[in-house]
């Protein structure tokens, strides 16, 4: 008996699997997601998940890489082409927000590391790549290569970070949706929209003062 429904030579078969596994991900939720779950999504045997990726938290970890690989590559393409520090910020602060509002399971699996392995390197690559492109957002003098953060920057990243990452999560979380509903703004996505383009992130710490002084 032929296998037609597995249509996989050994190279293709992880990324089949990989892309099974964002498929339940996104249907249904984290806790629907499980190496037989997945296995029956990609339609291959049920040891073929194990077989290719060791366990799940494994296998969730190449996921959660993707997750960061795609987000790099959002920001590095929101910086393009930007006129000045302040477009490129602006451009980067929203591409985030517009990814997690997009992609809220993948969002939410990328940030989860009671689930995901830190010993991934695929994925502790990926997420210095996409840190490296936060820090580009902060720090104009960030090149294409290493960056080195001076103390100032580092709190400015940090800071800059906590404020994306908190409106993604709330907007995720509908936490939004109270605000937005006593205000001119017609949907949280618009209120969040508002903020992005107002708001600007130039964070001004004490040390900037001290030497303007």
């Amino acid at each position: 008996m032929t296998d037609e429904k597995r249509p996989y030579h050994h190279g293709s078969l992880p990324e089949a699997v990989l892309e099974a596994a964002e498929r339940v991900l996104v249907r249904d939720g984290l806790a629907g997601v499980g190496l037989r779950a997945i296995a029956r999504e990609a339609q291959v045997s049920h040891t073929a998940p194990k077989h290719h990726f060791g366990d799940l938290a494994n296998l969730l970890s190449e996921l959660a890489a993707r997750g960061y690989q795609r987000l790099a590559a959002a920001l590095f393409r929101a910086a393009e082409n930007c006129a000045d520090d302040a477009a490129r910020r602006r451009a980067m602060a929203k591409t985030y927000v517009h990814f997690a509002a997009e992609h809220p399971q993948l969002f939410g699996l990328m940030f989860r590391n009671e689930i995901i392995s830190l010993t991934n390197q695929n994925l502790l690559t990926a997420m210095r790549r996409a840190m490296f492109m936060m820090a580009r957002s902060v720090a104009s003098q960030a090149g294409d290569g290493q960056i080195a953060l001076d103390d100032a920057t580092a709190m400015r990243v940090t800071v800059a970070w906590a404020y994306l990452h908190g409106l993604a999560t709330l907007l995720i979380d509908k936490r939004l949706n109270g605000i937005a509903r006593v205000s001119p703004f017609e949907t949280p996505q618009a209120l969040v929209e508002g903020v992005l383009e107002q708001v600007t992130l130039t964070i001004h710490l004490p040390s900037d003062n001290h030497h303007e002084s």
